[in-house]
């Protein structure tokens, strides 16, 4: 993972940020162009439909060739104003207004600006006033807010049993193509039975580096309450017998067996102390119309942290990125300006590890097994390490949130999934050369490509697959052939 991401490249350096540089070069295109149709740029603003992307797109086929406007400045994400005539308590008696994108420019809420002290008249990008938010109140109906379902209640789910979906997000051909996928609102936070290891491990890395994991800037006050609010709501609704919120205000996590004030701490450190997930808050910047990291929990960084990344703009974040700047600035741009909030995006990037490596900052030691090939590396010390990425628009700050988990599994898992280490092996040999230095997998590939042949040849050999079959991206992309099966069957259903 890395600086802002969703990418099938994975780079020790920055898995995160090269994946949502890809993202963006084909998504800004398609939902810039849906948005246009449907006449959201006009002087008053509607709720957005625009159309999910594709699952896949050549970034030849972006706007890579265009020039970048000097400004964002009067550009607005499709609002959700008008959303809030449908809430049924906290409704503003203004809720009805309507509100041009003239009067929010000429009156807009800073970026750098605490909603709590700022005039009522003020109005976020989204189109919604400060009196309007504080009329709204705790906790609002997000469903509504943001056109995105809560998830189905998990009743039967059991923590101490339960497994991370078997992600294998890898695509051939591979040269920078994109898997873009509509998020499956069910599974926005997934949960394991990592629990409570990953939540203290968390907790423990926060007190040992403070504002290198968790840290946030006047301004995202809002986006950070709207974050944690709607994290809850769908905790709650998710799994109900796990979590429970006692008048707005006290959270019940029967996995820790506690009970919390969350008005007690600042909003990023309650999804510090329940959520074993990273989230990054980027902000518009109401001078230029560009987005900035303003606010972030990242304990699972590779090669980074969020103090080497908060107050940057995009650019500036993915500036290690080759051909960043000529490719694909402007497309990261635009997208993040026109990006709608009732349609998040989900995706995945890989990589090689030995060990289950979560935070390893510059300098880590744990680098020092990227430098070589060991003689003594053990295949059971080798894992696929996924970082299963979420995108998606807070409906009334206008934040763009950018949600992640980092996911273990030991490559012998993959001997009995179908067409996974031929596929695996064809990325790890053929991959474009400079994509594959950049992803760094070549310190475990001595132990792991050898392995990948033998299990190949046996799935050949045994008839699981076909001989010879024409290396590919799997149809079950992000999963393999029956997955299902064997998740259920090691949970023990």
């Amino acid at each position: 993972m890395a600086s802002f991401p969703i990418s099938n490249l994975q780079p020790w350096s920055s898995q995160w940020l090269i994946g949502l540089t890809l993202l963006t070069t084909f998504t800004v295109w398609y939902i810039f162009n849906k948005i246009k149709e449907r006449g959201v740029l006009g002087r008053t603003r509607r709720i957005s439909t625009a159309k999910t992307p594709p699952r896949s797109v050549s970034p030849e086929k972006s706007l890579s060739g265009s020039s970048s406007p000097t400004s964002y400045n009067s550009v607005f994400p499709p609002s959700r104003r008008e959303a809030m005539a449908s809430l049924k308590s906290g409704k503003p008696a203004t809720a009805l207004d309507r509100v041009s994108d003239e009067k929010i420019h000429k009156n807009i809420l800073p970026m750098t600006e605490n909603y709590e002290t700022a005039k009522g008249s003020l109005y976020t990008p989204m189109g919604f006033s400060v009196d309007e938010i504080k009329a709204m109140g705790d906790f609002p109906d997000y469903t509504i807010l943001s056109g995105v379902p809560l998830p189905k209640a998990y009743n039967e789910f059991d923590i101490d049993k339960a497994l991370p979906r078997p992600y294998r997000p890898f695509r051939w051909s591979y040269h920078q193509t994109m898997s873009l996928k509509k998020l499956e609102t069910d599974w926005w936070i997934e949960l394991e039975n990592t629990y409570k290891q990953r939540i203290a491990q968390r907790k423990d890395l926060y007190a040992k580096h403070g504002k290198a994991v968790l840290d946030y800037l006047p301004g995202s006050e809002i986006a950070c309450k709207e974050l944690m609010e709607m994290v809850l709501q769908f905790i709650c609704a998710r799994y109900p017998h796990l979590f429970q919120l006692k008048d707005n205000r006290i959270l019940v996590n029967n996995i820790l067996g506690n009970e919390q004030d969350i008005r007690a701490k600042h909003p990023l450190e309650i999804l510090m102390d329940n959520i074993p997930e990273d989230f990054a808050i980027t902000l518009r910047d109401d001078s230029t119309g560009y987005y900035v990291f303003r606010a972030g929990v990242i304990c699972s960084a590779l090669g980074w942290n969020v103090g080497t990344k908060i107050g940057l703009q995009l650019h500036e974040i993915h500036a290690p990125i080759p051909d960043y700047k000529e490719k694909m600035k402007f497309s990261m741009d635009r997208f993040f300006t026109k990006m709608p909030a009732d349609k998040p995006i989900q995706r995945g990037s890989w990589g090689l590890e030995v060990g289950r490596p979560l935070y390893m900052p510059p300098g880590d030691p744990h680098e020092q097994h990227r430098l070589s090939q060991s003689p003594n590396l053990l295949l059971e010390d080798c894992h696929l390490r996924v970082d299963w990425q979420t995108l998606r628009r807070l409906p009334i700050s206008g934040g763009v949130v950018f949600n992640f988990k980092a996911v273990f599994t030991p490559v012998t898992e993959f001997r009995y999934e179908p067409k996974i280490p031929a596929l695996i092996a064809k990325i790890l040999r053929e991959g474009k050369k400079s994509l594959m230095e950049y992803k760094n997998t070549w310190h475990v590939e001595h132990i792991v490509l050898p392995a990948l042949d033998k299990w190949n040849k046996e799935q050949e050999d045994s008839g699981m697959i076909k001989k010879n079959w024409d290396v590919s991206t799997l149809d079950e992309d992000p999963w393999f052939q029956d997955w299902e099966e064997k998740w259920h069957r090691q949970q023990g259903f």
